[in-house]
């Protein structure tokens, strides 16, 4: 039986395409379009404000504020994620092993933290962490310490809403990487003769490193655009790469400053977004393919 070339073509084409893409086509190219129009005006505008060139991007080596804007970034965010993986940990370890229906209680605490806002819990850590906040008031109270301590308005009252906030993103991959383990493994290996503790450190524990790095990498790229938390909890006295493009916008009217820093940073989420997919699947990441 032979074909013609067109009907070869159909066939082909057939094969290839898959229909169901036509039903996401116009909503995906809609959303294609209302991304890459700004994006490709803020990478025009990194490269053309306030004059063509790559000005913009010789800030960071020319003066210091950008460059320790971005180091400050960097490290509150590393210190962010390595607090937020550690207690996420510590979590996800103790759903996995619980009783079904504690699990589910521990599950729709997690749930409802998503849906509190962030504005609302950094106002809520200011009220415990504050000059006259509740911690401080109980501390005096009960004799411990004789005057306040600085909670809040610096980085460690920033860092303990950052941790705070990205715990249930910590918690989610490493739950779904922890769910994914065979029970059988960790009973073998007791059954050989191993301790709790060893089977926990040489069988459990390298085999949730692929969650260990997704969860640490989500964290990472969720954290560098905290804008609201450090703006609050750090008093002015934090700034981060979020809240200096916000000043460079509404204040100083530095666009090109403002455009190179957001560009920077849609790089570095790309970069570290394709390593996350490389390490785990992102519907995995988010619980889709958990058991």
């Amino acid at each position: 039986m032979s074909f013609t070339f067109a009907e070869k073509t159909h066939l082909v084409m057939t094969k290839r395409l898959n229909p169901y893409w036509l039903l996401v086509a116009p909503a995906g190219l809609l959303v294609l379009a209302l991304y890459a129009a700004p994006i490709i005006n803020v990478l025009f505008l990194s490269v053309t404000d306030p004059k063509p060139g790559l000005g913009n991007y010789a800030k960071i080596f020319e003066g210091d504020s950008v460059a320790i804007l971005i180091w400050r970034t960097i490290r509150l965010c590393l210190i962010t994620t390595a607090s937020s993986v550690l207690l996420g940990y510590v979590v996800a370890y103790a759903m996995v092993h619980a009783l079904a229906h504690v699990r589910q209680r521990m599950m729709s605490i997690l749930l409802i933290s998503f849906w509190i806002s962030v504005l609302v819990r950094s106002f809520a850590w200011l009220m415990l962490l504050g000059h006259n906040g509740l911690i401080n008031n109980f501390l005096i109270g009960v004799g411990i310490i004789q005057e306040p301590l600085a909670l809040a308005r610096n980085e460690l009252g920033v860092l303990i809403g950052m941790t705070e906030y990205m715990l249930p993103y910590a918690i989610l991959p490493l739950l779904a990487n922890m769910q994914g383990i065979d029970p059988l493994v960790a009973r073998a290996s007791r059954s050989l003769g191993a301790s709790h503790a060893q089977t926990f450190v040489r069988v459990f524990l390298p085999l949730t490193k692929p969650g260990i790095i997704a969860a640490s990498l989500l964290v990472f790229i969720s954290s560098l655009g905290f804008y609201v938390t450090p703006a609050i909890l750090g008093g002015g006295k934090v700034q981060m790469i979020a809240e200096y493009i916000s000043v460079q916008l509404l204040v100083t009217v530095r666009w090109g400053t403002a455009a190179m820093l957001a560009t920077l940073m849609i790089g570095c989420v790309l970069a570290l977004m394709y390593l996350l997919n490389r390490f785990m699947k992102l519907s995995v990441v988010f619980g889709g393919g958990t058991r």
